[in-house]
């Protein structure tokens, strides 16, 4: 059976710090996985719809980890390749206090990097309804950016609706190149029916202005459709059809903020999945991502439906969130 929504990118083995501090002094890990296209899969898979992720892994036991884990959430990872020639990649994630978590990358020349045109099934792109992709797989390699063209190009000749988050790693942009990768990321852009990068991200894309104009740009370009997170403040959201701007869930405690935005893009996705207006997607979006922040983990606090209808039906607020 084919999936309502397919995704494809790097994920990556995930060692976080069981306690705060420097890292040089942390000696205790918990193993988990994380990434961007990952991370959306599995909230979308427990808001109750079928995904599936492609990308290419190690044949070892660190990629056999990563397809267990995530058959493990219920994705469908039939299209995922191995190779013997690139390790899956890793990073650790280090909380040195409270209020401040720092990850450091270890994925240059990773499987997934080596990711080409004929590792992706362009059959289940076809059959989908969404085709949601990430910056981050533009910029992992020239094979991965000319994949995700391909695909992109491939989905919309289908009529496949194409969901793009900038998710900008200026790790890979510094390697890569900023005019490369902001040429790369534009080129996308302007090919999708949604968009959904933070005030950040759009204004590293086309300079300091004002919200409004950040979005009516993106328009511009080519995006059919534009949400604008503006940190833990509000969203704005644009297409031709609705025009507006609501305010974020704040939480009053975040206890990982990893993850949020991806929560957020998989709420949007999967009410519009629905048939639901893109004003009611990103409530929902905005609900899944407040919900999110308030677990351990890239992905563990991913909250299933009944979760997310109660808080909005609670109609209150829980400060300090941060949608990222």
């Amino acid at each position: 059976m084919f999936s309502e929504l397919v995704t494809f990118g790097e994920t990556m083995i995930l060692f976080e710090a069981e306690t705060e501090g420097n890292f040089q002094y942390v000696s205790r890990f918990i193993k988990r996985i994380g990434g961007a296209e990952s991370n959306v899969a599995i909230a979308a898979t427990k808001l109750g719809h079928r995904v599936t992720w492609m990308s290419k892994v190690s044949d070892d036991e660190l990629g056999e980890y990563v397809i267990r884990e995530l058959q493990a959430e219920g994705i469908n990872t039939s299209y995922v390749t191995k190779t013997k020639e690139a390790p899956t990649a890793v990073y650790i994630k280090e909380k040195k206090r409270q209020d401040q978590t720092n990850v450091y990358y270890f994925r240059h020349g990773s499987a997934a990097s080596q990711l080409t045109t004929a590792d992706l099934d362009f059959t289940a792109i076809e059959k989908a309804k969404i085709l949601h992709i990430t910056g981050i797989t533009l910029l992992l390699s020239d094979s991965c950016y000319e994949a995700t063209l391909e695909a992109v190009k491939f989905a919309k000749e289908k009529g496949v609706f194409v969901s793009f988050d900038p998710n900008l790693r200026f790790a890979l942009i510094n390697r890569v190149g900023e005019d490369i990768s902001r040429d790369r990321i534009l080129s996308i852009a302007k090919l999708v029916n949604l968009m959904l990068p933070g005030i950040d991200e759009a204004v590293w894309l086309l300079g300091n202005k004002e919200e409004d104009l950040l979005v009516e740009e993106l328009l511009q370009i080519g995006a059919k459709s534009v949400v604008l997170k503006n940190n833990q403040h509000e969203m704005l959201f644009a297409s031709e059809e609705e025009k507006g701007k609501l305010s974020s869930f704040n939480v009053e405690h975040v206890v990982d903020p990893v993850g949020a935005g991806d929560g957020f893009a998989a709420g949007v996705l999967v009410r519009l999945l629905e048939g639901k207006s893109l004003q009611e997607a990103v409530r929902f979006g905005s609900a899944v991502g407040a919900l999110a922040v308030q677990s351990k983990g890239d992905f563990e606090g991913m909250p299933k439906r009944q979760e997310v209808e109660a808080l909005l039906a609670a109609k209150h607020k829980v400060s300090g969130g941060v949608l990222r």
